[in-house]
């Protein structure tokens, strides 16, 4: 597979088998947040890895409203619970969750681009 074709993956967790020690949900305190590119300008971005004792329904409810877009909860097979937003989010979430205390600095891994 070529460089270009590897940017323009289809699967949100393509990056995961290149050399990132991911793990399936709830094996790891880190949150994974990335970006996929969809088609021409627009994108999606993944939130994997927060903890099962949050409504994830409610958490989205709060992203919408704050970053005026669309999100949705999806169930990996192997990762869990995946929060998807549209747009490039990651800079937004990563501030949102750090000032809600849901997450530390530390705990937050940006991937994309």
């Amino acid at each position: 597979m070529s460089a270009i074709q590897n940017l323009h993956s289809s699967d949100a967790f393509a990056d995961a088998s290149q050399g990132d020690d991911l793990l399936p949900a709830g094996t790891e305190d880190s949150i994974h947040i990335r970006i996929q590119q969809r088609n021409g300008r627009k994108t999606l971005t993944t939130v994997q890895g927060i903890a099962d004792d949050y409504d994830k329904n409610k958490l989205v409810k709060a992203f919408q409203k704050t970053f005026a877009g669309n999100g949705t909860v999806m169930e990996h097979p192997e990762y869990g619970e995946v929060i998807q937003l549209q747009g490039d989010q990651r800079k937004h979430i990563c501030q949102f969750l750090v000032e809600t205390g849901l997450a530390q600095d530390d705990q937050l891994k940006v991937h994309g681009f």
